[in-house]
């Protein structure tokens, strides 16, 4: 017996208009139970979002996947908040995903593109991503438990 291809990742973007509320909802729900952001307040993230490049991933109308990019649409962008929900990994669709947000016309000629990941350097990597040539030359101000003590 052989088993239907797949349906392909239908990408929508920003410029499509903003998300549902049932979509958000599961963006905030996946996001906010993740190692990156756990426990982000709703309004947290919806801020975030309506001040990012958003692009969100569906097959069959359902939303799987999601990523954004804080930039200022012509030196930077930070590649923030990537996932694909777990039924749905291993089909290329973050790649996908992550790619298209990469060739929008708004992200076009920047200079640097960074992120922070725990465990996707791999998939990073085929998208040009490289670790920091120059890692003494970066810093932070990382403040992990912000949403847990709400402010």
């Amino acid at each position: 017996m052989m088993t239907a291809p797949a349906s392909p990742l239908q990408i929508r973007d920003d410029r499509d208009g903003p998300c549902s509320e049932q979509d958000f909802a599961r963006i905030h729900e996946f996001i906010g139970q993740s190692y990156w952001a756990a426990g982000i307040p709703a309004d947290t993230l919806r801020r975030a979002l309506d001040h990012s490049l958003c692009y969100r991933g569906y097959v069959d109308g359902e939303l799987v996947a999601f990523a954004r990019a804080v930039t200022d649409q012509a030196t930077f962008a930070y590649l923030a908040d990537v996932f694909v929900l777990p039924a749905h990994r291993g089909r290329g669709h973050a790649r996908a995903l992550v790619g298209a947000l990469m060739d929008d016309a708004r992200v076009q000629g920047l200079r640097r593109w960074h992120l922070v990941t725990r465990d996707m350097q791999r998939l990073y990597a085929g998208l040009g991503f490289e670790a920091l040539s120059q890692p003494e030359r970066h810093m932070q101000r990382h403040d992990p438990d912000v949403y847990r003590r709400g402010g």
